[in-house]
């Protein structure tokens, strides 16, 4: 075969790179190695897999050397990536290069026998991860010959055997240039295609013929057909380079953006390397420089990753992202935990990505978009009259020369808000130059037009989040905000939150500029009512901004976070008295969601100690809003029916007591309006009614919602003296499932439910525990499934009556069911969580309360009651909120005698007690 080197034939770039390459696989040791293999008395399947055998070994030993350099070199990516495909070709030349004389010798093969091995997609580029796929491609004149069958078999076999995992093609020129036409994934591929083995010739060609029948006159399509791509695998797994658990190859800002660039500039100019792209006009020298950061940075995170799980995994998930952050050496801060700095690095190099996307795509954009049209942007529909200075490119927002930012810095934040005020987007240049000059913002923090201009912005009656984003980007956002600066990429190492604080926070201000314009009037009724009620409309934009912004600085952010506005709001033109109302708002931020979620709202001292914060039903308005868009701003599926309907029932009981003070409705009225309303909804008469009301105590009437007590009064009536009737019906506005247990009561009752619905796959997000005067139990239970949703198949019903019935029967034993049920977030245990146990006297006036915190695991309710029984109080109520990976679950509870537990003894007992269970220790006399 003719293997002269060609210029197209050179080394890659990526291999120059490579230190004592010889230390990683010694080829010459390697191919004399396989030369002593005798083949006396083998046929060519022996001769081959002892082949296989010799490979395996230096296989083994080259990736031991370059597992050994990323330990000692732990940032080193490229360099990694990098010898691990000069491997890989190592191991491939010296494979075939003995199947062809060893096993299938061929000492005068004709021209349709020729052939050639080339590396494709990432492998062709010269990287590959420890775990990734081995892409290869056979290149031959015309149809395969019996002969290149054979050799190609044993090729794959052989590496199979390797345990690689091998992706691979054989086809003739023809059909290369037929494919490469009509797909442009292989197109893609074999834009990156690399000789390894061979025909030179026939690659020659090859490279030719598709640079001439494919590459020529087609950029454009390539171009629009590789972001539609990109768009496309953004939108799947999430369209924000800002969640918490990335997948560093596809994700938005992963390393397939930075090859989605490299693509393009190889394909439309030919470029070999990524320093090629700066005489190409594409990135300037100092982009080139974060290029280069970002991807060595990315492609050691991506290395690490496949070490750590022993296969291709992509996605950075919070059990990895320690060890990695350990690996890295990366060390904890005040404030900032090792892994919480990692992924921050992690996070603006991300945002490095994005940053050369927009500038890539600009040169591209004056390039190659047919007239009329851009790639991917939107087309004006206004011209603008006063632009104060800035000008129209393509209808974009463009600078008239390259120092105006210099000139007046004010124009960093004014462009911005010319793009709100018009409808505009901002030329790519133009955003070059204010990520460029970005610093230059600081200059302007004090000037009265700077902020008022920012605030314009913020506050827009337009969309907010889309202008806001994009001064984000470019960095001025946080040099004109330094306090917002702070928490730019800053992640929250928890299962709860799905995005970067500044990311949450940018979303929550479009969810709220949503909520104004009524576009979450379905989802969100009573935040769009209240909120054209709202006086102080700019503080609650700034509220917002502000919320979140002390995270990662050690202590309470909350308490941090309103020292902050205090200093901000001034600067930004609000008066004292909005000011004023900016700093309660964060400072209380979390007090509404604490208080509907953690408490029971039956209880009026729950009522009384919230309003006696709050004390104003403007501020009442503004906290309950703020609550809804910072509860959906977290990430999706953290909204549910349940948390809309306990805010509002917060929020009108609070809201009555703030509007009649000490006159509203007694306890004894608001209980016969309850029953009232009964009799009414069930068409009975007064005799009926006395009947029933005289086995319920007044707690119950207080508890319970009119359509709750109107299901469990059609229940009882209709059980008659039966010892035993379980009820399930749906209610779609909570989003869950009501659980009824009528039952004759007796000790332990509560945790052998709880353990039974847990068992049928039920989480209880709510209970409340009543025995009537006649010595029965009426439990009610609002069970949704695990995604969060209402626990409502008819299979899963039945199940749940079923596990209920046997578990009060003593026909099935609880642990050992519990025992064999899957954790429902295996990576929690990621997180190290302290349980932790509240005891409180002060939040009721008729129980004591009692709020754990703990680690969320299946059947932790149970286990928690379990111990309450063991302790021998009695059980009234229970309140389960679950934040990610987080439980708190809240009793209210009494003694025997209905007293609150006050006893210190007693309290250090039941402590104890609850948080041995929350830790997960088992108890003697447990069933």
């Amino acid at each position: 075969m003719n293997d002269s080197v060609q210029p197209d034939l050179a080394t890659p770039p990526r291999f120059e790179r490579i230190v004592q390459p010889e230390a990683i696989v010694d080829r010459g040791a390697l191919n004399a190695a396989l030369s002593a293999l005798s083949g006396e008395g083998r046929d060519g399947v022996a001769l081959r897999r002892a082949a296989t055998a010799v490979l395996r070994d230096a296989m083994a030993q080259g990736r031991a050397e370059i597992e050994r350099r990323l330990r000692a070199n732990p940032s080193h990516g490229l360099e990694t990536a990098a010898a691990y495909a000069y491997l890989t070709d190592a191991i491939l030349v010296a494979l075939i290069g003995f199947i062809v004389e060893r096993v299938h010798p061929n000492h005068n093969p004709t021209a349709a026998e020729r052939m050639t091995l080339i590396a494709v997609g990432g492998y062709g580029r010269g990287e590959m991860a420890p775990h990734s796929d081995v892409d290869i491609g056979v290149l031959t004149p015309w149809k395969q010959t019996p002969w290149s069958e054979q050799v190609i078999e044993s090729t794959l076999y052989a590496l199979w055997d390797l345990g690689l995992k091998v992706g691979h093609s054989s086809r003739s020129l023809d059909e290369m240039v037929r494919q490469a036409k009509g797909d442009v994934t292989v197109r893609t591929a074999l834009v990156e295609g690399r000789y390894v083995w061979g025909d030179t010739a026939l690659y020659a060609e090859a490279a030719q013929r598709f640079k001439t029948e494919v590459q020529e006159g087609t950029a454009r399509t390539f171009i629009a057909e590789k972001l539609a791509e990109r768009d496309a695998r953004h939108k799947k797994l999430g369209d924000t380079r800002y969640v918490v658990e990335p997948n560093v190859k596809e994700g938005k800002g992963g390393l397939r953006d930075l090859h989605a660039l490299f693509w393009i500039g190889k394909y439309a100019y030919n470029v070999r390397r990524a320093a090629d792209l700066v005489p190409a006009g594409l990135l300037s020298a100092p982009e080139l420089r974060k290029f280069n950061r970002a991807e060595d940075f990315l492609w050691a995170v991506r290395c690490h990753l496949h070490l750590i799980t022993g296969r291709a995994e992509e996605r950075l998930t919070f059990d990895v992202q320690t060890e990695i952050a350990t690996r890295m050496r990366y060390s904890d801060r005040v404030g900032k935990s090792r892994v919480e700095r990692f992924m921050q690095y992690y996070f603006l190099q991300a945002k490095r990505v994005g940053d050369l996307t927009g500038m890539f795509l600009s040169h591209l954009d004056e390039t190659y978009a047919a007239r009329g049209s851009r790639f991917g942007f939107p087309r004006l529909r206004r011209r603008p009259r006063r632009l104060h200075g800035f000008v129209l490119d393509r209808g974009r927002l463009a600078l008239p020369k390259d120092d105006f930012f210099a000139e007046d810095p004010v124009r960093l934040i004014e462009i911005f808000a010319l793009a709100d005020l018009h409808g505009l987007e901002i030329h790519p240049l133009a955003m070059r130059a204010a990520s460029r000059d970005a610093r230059l913002a600081a200059q302007v923090r004090s000037h009265p037009r700077a902020n008022q201009l920012f605030l314009d912005v913020l506050t827009s009656p337009r969309d907010p989040e889309l202008v806001l984003r994009w001064m984000n980007e470019c960095g001025v956002f946080g040099r004109f905000i330094p306090d917002f600066g702070r928490i730019v990429a800053q992640m929250q190492f928890d299962m709860y939150h799905h995005y970067t604080v500044d990311e949450h926070t940018i979303r929550m201000i479009g969810l709220l500029s949503q909520v104004e314009r009524g576009i979450c009037r379905e989802e969100h009724p009573l935040a769009t009512a209240l909120f054209g009620g709202i006086v102080q409309r700019r503080a609650l934009f700034v509220a917002v901004l502000c919320h979140d912004i002390a995270k990662g600085r050690g202590g309470d952010h909350s308490i941090l976070g309103a020292e902050v506005a205090e200093r901000l709001c001034p600067r930004l033109g609000l008066t004292p008295a909005e000011t004023e109302t900016v700093a309660w708002l964060v400072r209380y931020h979390l007090l509404m969601s604490a208080t509907a979620f953690k408490r029971d709202l039956s209880d009026f001292k729950t009522i009384l100690d919230f309003t006696s914060i709050v004390q104003s039903p403007q501020r009442l308005r503004m906290l309950l809003v703020l609550t809804v868009v910072d509860i959906r701003a977290v990430g999706p599926g953290t909204w549910n029916g349940w948390k809309r309907q306990l805010l509002t029932t917060l929020f009108e009981t609070a809201e009555e007591v703030l509007r009649l003070g000490h006159k509203q409705r007694g306890r004894d009225e608001r209980i016969a309006e309850k029953q009232e309303t009964l009799c009414r909804t069930l068409g009975w008469d007064k005799d009926t009614l006395a009947a029933y009301v005289r086995h319920l105590p007044p707690a119950y009437w207080i508890a319970e919602p009119d359509d709750v007590i109107a299901a469990n009064a059609r229940m009882v009536d209709q059980s008659g003296d039966t010892r035993l009737t379980i009820d399930t019906s749906v209610d779609e506005d909570r989003g869950a499932t009501l659980v009824t247990v009528h039952a004759a009561d007796h000790p332990g009752l509560f945790y052998r439910i709880a353990g039974a619905i847990h068992a049928a796959g039920g989480n209880i997000i709510d209970a409340r525990i009543h025995t009537t005067r006649t010595g029965m139990a009426l439990d009610n239970f609002l069970v949704q499934n695990p995604l969060g949703g209402p626990f409502d198949e008819a299979g899963q019903l039945q199940r749940l009556k079923t596990a209920i019935a046997d578990a009060l029967a003593n026909r099935m034993k609880l642990n050992d069911r519990l025992a064999a049920k899957p954790l429902s977030r295996p990576r929690a245990e990621a997180f190290p969580i302290e349980p932790n146990v509240l005891i409180d006297n002060a939040a009721s006036n008729r129980f004591t309360v009692i709020e754990v915190n703990a680690r969320d695991r299946p059947a932790l309710l149970h286990h928690l009651a379990q111990a309450l029984f063991q302790s021998k109080v009695t059980l009234h109520s229970a309140h389960v909120a679950t934040y990610g990976e987080r439980a708190v679950d809240t009793f209210y509870v009494t003694d025997l005698t209905g007293d609150r537990i006050t006893g210190q003894l007693r309290l250090k007992s039941l402590e104890r007690r609850m948080l041995d269970a929350a830790a997960g220790k088992e108890f003697a006399g447990f069933v």
